[in-house]
């Protein structure tokens, strides 16, 4: 493992390197749990943002599988997504359906997750397009949001605690991709269409949202995303690399593999 620190705007960058995806996601799953139990020593309700794709998926089997799980009071947790394709409840392409299966089903059936405590994106089976879903999912975060202290002014959201994000080949985060006009969307959520990977229409936080988090972490792995990585930590154009512009308010974590790593100087 290699580590590096380095001041960012508004938090601390620290990037950590595992030798592969496999212990990655494990340390990120014991890192979370020990991130959310360190929350819970001196308040409540906790706040995570989820993500999806291979590693951030793995990630959350790991935490379903640690001896960790019990210390957590998972009553107190609040679950959020950082993104979402707009496809029907319980579709197998779903962040939702994805980790219901590796973690959340778990924790609400044996671990006191309260149901009333998952906050899925809606899609078609609710609503009738993105931006509908996008409406609803910011009257939500905006329900919650007076439960934090020292709100960002003008962002209506719940105070995330850590906001996970996985990141493409393409330097996208949540829905946000190179080049798209949501990278310019005000408020906390947008509705996109035309995403370059399928499916085309997707619900999304916005930058505003993201960087209101305490903490954002962003995972990656694989020798495809490296050139990537690289050009993110070195502050590239958020149009051209949105990973640069996903910064947390305390901290912003890179958890990377030596592949996703193989092209940034540590």
């Amino acid at each position: 493992m290699s580590q590096s620190a380095a001041g960012t705007t508004p938090g601390v960058r620290l990037v950590v390197v595992h030798p592969d995806k496999e212990v990655l996601a494990q340390a990120a799953a014991a890192r979370l749990l020990t991130r959310v139990l360190d929350v819970q020593s001196v308040r409540s309700p906790v706040h995570v943002v989820l993500t999806g794709g291979s590693v951030g998926i793995a990630t959350l089997a790991a935490v379903a599988a640690s001896p960790l799980v019990p210390a957590v009071d998972w009553s107190g947790v609040h679950v959020w997504w950082g993104d979402e394709r707009f496809l029907p409840d319980g579709d197998p392409d779903r962040n939702e359906t994805q980790a219901r299966e590796a973690l959340l089903d778990g924790l609400v059936a044996e671990h006191g997750l309260s149901e009333a405590n998952v906050h899925p994106m809606p899609g078609p089976t609710s609503v009738a397009t993105a931006e509908e879903g996008a409406k609803e999912y910011a009257t939500l975060l905006r329900e919650h949001a007076g439960e934090r202290d020292g709100e960002p002014e003008g962002v209506a959201v719940p105070a995330f605690d850590v906001l996970l994000l996985g990141m493409g080949p393409d330097g996208h985060v949540a829905s946000l991709f190179p080049g798209h006009e949501g990278l310019a969307a005000q408020g906390t959520t947008t509705g996109v269409h035309g995403s370059p990977k399928p499916p085309p229409e997707r619900v999304s936080l916005t930058f505003d949202a993201i960087r209101s988090a305490r903490e954002v972490w962003i995972v990656a792995a694989g020798a495809e995303k490296a050139d990537q990585v690289a050009a993110a930590l070195a502050d590239g154009p958020v149009a051209e690399v949105p990973a640069a512009g996903a910064v947390g308010q305390a901290r912003t974590l890179w958890l990377l593999d030596a592949e996703a790593a193989g092209a940034t100087r540590l």
